[in-house]
């Protein structure tokens, strides 16, 4: 991570809604949220996180915002030897903090419990890749923008409060 010398949670909230709003997927959303920080490019940030909208591909699953923390802890708490493994161990456990407070404000880090949706049954396909056109109806309609914001909101907290160098 870069050095930083205030973080404001509700800023990089803000700033993770509005780029979700300009169209980049929830995922991409948080993940630019921290460019700033972020030792890498926005086009390498872009690439990385674009199969990670809509649970993975749309696949519902884990939501792209847990996957943007999970991103982002690994430039916090990086797990870059794989014989480390305290490295790991506390990589993993920056990761499971960020869920743990992401699940017990939305109930589930799986996207489709979070947006409503039954589980496909057995033998049925994937839904469409195609992704959702952004019209106001579907803003209106889906919880992604705050989930977006609040994904954000507990990664700077932790950066706010207790990221020691």
């Amino acid at each position: 991570m870069k050095e930083f010398t205030v973080i404001i949670p509700e800023e990089r909230q803000k700033r993770a809604e509005m780029l979700f709003m300009e169209g980049y997927n929830c995922c991409q959303a948080v993940l630019l949220a921290f460019e700033d920080l972020l030792e890498a490019d926005r086009v390498t940030l872009l690439r990385i996180s674009s199969g990670f909208g809509g649970g993975i591909a749309r696949l519902r699953e884990v939501c792209g915002t847990v996957s943007a923390m999970a991103m982002i802890a690994g430039f916090i708490s990086p797990a870059e030897d794989p014989s480390d493994m305290n490295q790991r161990k506390e990589n993993y456990a920056l990761v499971q903090k960020f869920a743990a407070r992401f699940k017990e404000e939305k109930g589930s880090v799986v996207c489709r419990e979070i947006l409503g949706m039954r589980k496909p049954a057995p033998g049925e396909g994937f839904e469409s890749p195609m992704p959702s056109q952004r019209t106001p109806e579907y803003y209106r309609t889906r919880p992604c923008a705050a989930t977006v914001g609040l994904a954000a909101k507990i990664v700077a907290d932790y950066l706010k409060n207790e990221y020691i160098r």
